[in-house]
């Protein structure tokens, strides 16, 4: 058994897929059934008995900087969140990584899936009945085997994963070595895992349904707590809303539009059987054919 070191929660990324709402704020700040996503995640931990907590951020940083006080959390910058995919947040807090939790800020827990002593390198899975795209996993001898994006009838990578300490140095040695190779700079830390899954043993940690849920879209979120339905807490919606003469309910299928940094530079949407662009640069509402 593992004695748990720290945790380390990743809150750098755009989030751009939960457009507007993640233009306007971290989605890691979402309130999310009276509760702020981040801070529910910081509660179980605690809970846990886990108080060294580390908070990696970028996007919008400032305003995370109250967790500081409200919680006592020490906060690390990622100056690359838009140039580099997420192994740059792992690698900007690779000197406090041992034993160790890697929690993503946007999960929501329903119950606290933390523990003070964990036995081995795990990384959080739920089942999915039929067809999916989520990354699915094989096992042998309770390890890890494979790992596919899309498949059938499998257990998919969905929240927090932990690592033991010769987890995280065989990791972190990795990462150090490829860091400046150009192919790792869109991968994920998951791919980087996949491309050295014999070398890095993990097991699966299988949760039932209804534990663990991320919210990809304003609409997902919208299925989890109804309260979105017809307040959907954005500025910019809002005032969409008032300008078409609508309810916010009215206002589905929203997506973003990337631009060349990655960044959201607006998003589509869908009211009364008529397709919208709003593009935030020029803050303009376009009805497209």
């Amino acid at each position: 058994m593992y004695r748990v070191d720290n945790a380390v929660i990743m809150a750098a990324g755009t989030s751009s897929r939960f457009a507007p709402l993640s233009y306007e704020r971290p989605k890691a700040l979402t309130e999310v059934k009276g509760e702020v996503l981040i801070e529910r995640q910081i509660r179980q931990l605690r809970e846990a008995g886990i108080d060294d907590l580390y908070v990696v951020t970028g996007y919008q940083a400032k305003q995370f900087d109250y967790l500081k006080e409200k919680y006592g959390v020490r906060m690390i910058y990622n100056p690359d969140y838009l140039l580099r995919n997420n192994h740059a947040s792992i690698w900007r807090a690779r000197q406090v990584i041992r034993n160790s939790y890697i929690c993503s800020a946007d999960n929501y827990f329903s119950i606290n899936p933390f523990d003070r002593e964990v036995e081995r390198a795990y990384y959080a899975a739920v089942y999915a009945e039929g067809h999916t795209d989520e990354w699915c996993m094989t096992e042998k001898d309770g390890i890890i085997h494979s790992v596919t994006i899309g498949g059938r009838d499998a257990w998919c990578m969905l929240g927090h994963v932990f690592w033991d300490e010769n987890f995280s140095k065989k990791f972190l040695t990795i990462l150090e070595q490829i860091y400046d190779d150009p192919a790792t700079v869109d991968k994920l830390w998951e791919r980087i895992y996949i491309d050295h899954i014999r070398e890095l043993p993990m097991a699966i940690k299988k949760y039932p349904a209804n534990v663990i849920y991320e919210f990809d879209t304003l609409d997902e979120l919208r299925q989890f707590d109804a309260s979105y339905i017809d307040d959907t807490r954005s500025v910019v919606l809002k005032k969409i809303c008032r300008k078409l003469g609508v309810k916010e309910r009215e206002v589905t299928n929203i997506r973003a539009c990337k631009g060349a940094d990655t960044a959201a530079v607006g998003f589509t949407f869908q009211c009364k059987d008529r397709h919208y662009r709003f593009d935030y640069e020029k803050e303009e509402l376009t009805e497209e054919c």
